[in-house]
């Protein structure tokens, strides 16, 4: 039992004087503010949804905080204060609430107990009542969750009504996505959708399931039902629902409209797009020579060598930012996007130093002042862009050299001439294009938002670096194939000038083509896949 101090004493969480202090006190007021502008909004008509907080409260450890619960079954836009559950981190009821005069019913614990309140690990469930509370939670353990809002709003219920057999809603290039953690603008966002049971307890394992399968989700949609969001503290957890209700309704509106919502230019649904391609593609197509064409959900493609030249990375980029990385350092030093920089670098050179990596100098603490630090920095930052490396410490550092490089207009991305006309062509088809490059995402977004061919990006879903995994490694792809949402791995192509990246390609399952390009590195004899000279043969 988690002890805290109250006007001096040590008392334990679950004490009569924790119970009635300031901070539950300040959580109940909170929880009742906000069911009734979630009523207004439509989420919690009816008595449905719920609202869980945990306590905030700076001298009890997160994983000790006591739970405050909006009650079942209740006119949530009158409830008060006193009308909430006090709970255990483990879910056991601390407090409950008195009953009220007839007509309103006995307060009870919510349905969504058991999605909230329940050990992954455990099994052996009781009765509905130990099943809603005596069981860890769910969103706050697995997640580290702060606060969780069940909302019945109509766009979350309809949104997974207009695929019945969609697993996932997915949504990009929408300014609202970049109000939900880990998101930008240019990403896109995948929301996992569980179906529907006669009773919200029954969920658990599905939910559970979901939260495993997509670890980056912050939300669970239920067919027909509603929506679970989640944040680290209540002002995320509300932020998202937001930003998630907005997006919803956004793709209905689209979806009437005859658009799609899942493509970066939202354009008009049309043949081999959503459910036309669901229906027409999986199964593949025969080409003109009676050869199978298999079918294509999404393409993966490199950059260096496949969608740009090489010489456009070795002669241009690197140079640039070998050049401009001591300047970059001092001008932004004391800036929380360098200082992790920074922190990146010093992990990473810690290593190389452990590991005898030619090249790799000490880098000074900060007391040695400004000068030296970057001094030493500089020397370790061209000795890994001339051995050309892979790493996540270089590659996030270069991306943020080149931001300034492209905004200042001193460089502009390459790619090859067949690129833009294929990128339409694929993006009229619905086929989703994402990048997997070992340059940073950021970079990524840059080389194609700033290309000789104006901005390319509205054509890309999404972008893939070294945080996703080593290129040449099967795990890599598998991950990748996982995150696009295809049912079989088959259904990606990969267009890639490596050898080593085709292998590891094709031994996840993807299809796979080398792209022969000039001044690419020879394949080996017998390599055994296709080859093409143009994203025109594709």
């Amino acid at each position: 039992m988690a002890a805290v101090a109250l006007n001096g004493v040590k008392l334990g969480t679950t004490s009569q004087a924790y119970l009635e202090s300031q901070p539950v006190n300040d959580t109940k007021v909170l929880i009742s503010d906000l069911c009734r502008q979630f009523y207004n909004l439509g989420w919690v008509s009816g008595t449905g949804g719920s609202i869980t907080i945990k306590v905030h409260d700076e001298s009890v450890p997160k994983p000790q905080q006591l739970v405050i619960m909006s009650p079942s079954g209740v006119q949530k836009e009158r409830m008060l204060p006193e009308d909430m559950y006090v709970l255990s981190p483990t879910g056991s009821v601390l407090s409950s609430p008195s009953p009220k005069p007839y007509p309103n019913k006995p307060p009870k614990c919510s349905d969504c107990g058991p999605l909230f309140m329940k050990n992954v690990g455990k099994r052996r469930l009781i009765s509905r009542r130990k099943r809603s509370w005596n069981l860890n939670c769910k969103a706050y353990e697995m997640c580290n969750a702060g606060a969780v809002i069940h909302s019945h709003g109509i766009e979350s219920c309809l949104v997974t009504m207009i695929n019945p057999l969609s697993k996932e809603f997915r949504i990009t290039h929408m300014e609202m996505i970049k109000g939900i953690k880990g998101h930008g603008y240019y990403d896109e966002l995948v929301v996992p959708i569980i179906e529907n049971t006669a009773y919200e307890y029954e969920l658990t394992e599905s939910l559970a399931k979901a939260i495993e399968a997509y670890p980056k989700a912050t939300a669970v949609l239920v067919r027909n039902h509603g929506i679970y969001v989640w944040g680290d503290s209540w002002i995320s957890a509300k932020t998202q629902a937001e930003c998630y209700h907005y997006l919803f309704d956004a793709a209905i509106k689209l979806n009437q409209l005859g658009l799609d919502w899942s493509t970066p230019l939202h354009g008009p649904i049309h043949l081999g797009s959503r459910k036309h391609r669901d229906i027409s593609t999986k199964a593949g197509t025969v080409d003109s020579d009676n050869k199978y064409e298999p079918a294509r959900r999404c393409i993966v493609l490199d950059i260096e060598g496949t969608t740009t030249p090489i010489s456009f990375v070795t002669d241009v980029l690197f140079p640039y930012a070998r050049d401009n990385v001591g300047r970059h350092l001092s001008a932004t030093y004391d800036d929380a996007e360098t200082k992790d920089d920074i922190k990146l670098l010093r992990s990473q050179v810690q290593d190389d130093l452990e590991k005898g990596v030619v090249g790799a100098v000490p880098i000074p603490s900060d007391e040695a002042g400004k000068e030296e630090v970057v001094g030493a920095l500089v020397a370790n930052v061209e000795s890994m862009i001339k051995a050309d490396r892979k790493i996540t410490a270089l590659k996030q550092l270069q991306g943020h050299i080149w931001r300034t490089g492209f905004e200042k207009n001193e460089l502009k991305g390459v790619v090859f001439e067949d690129v833009p006309e294929a990128l339409m062509k694929w993006h009229d088809q619905g086929i989703k294009v994402y990048i997997y490059s070992s340059g940073s995402r950021l970079a990524q977004r840059l080389l194609f938002g700033y290309s000789n061919y104006g901005d390319l990006r509205k054509y890309l879903s999404g972008f893939f670096d070294t945080t996703v995994g080593n290129k040449k490694e099967t795990r890599s792809y598998a991950e990748i194939a996982e995150s696009v949402g295809v049912d079989r791995p088959s259904e990606v192509l990969f267009v890639t000038d490596v050898f080593q990246e085709a292998v590891a390609a094709k031994a996840a399952g993807l299809e796979v083509i080398v792209s022969i390009r000039p001044g690419n590195g020879a394949l080996p004899d017998s390599h055994g896949f296709k080859t093409i000279n143009s994203f025109s043969e594709i």
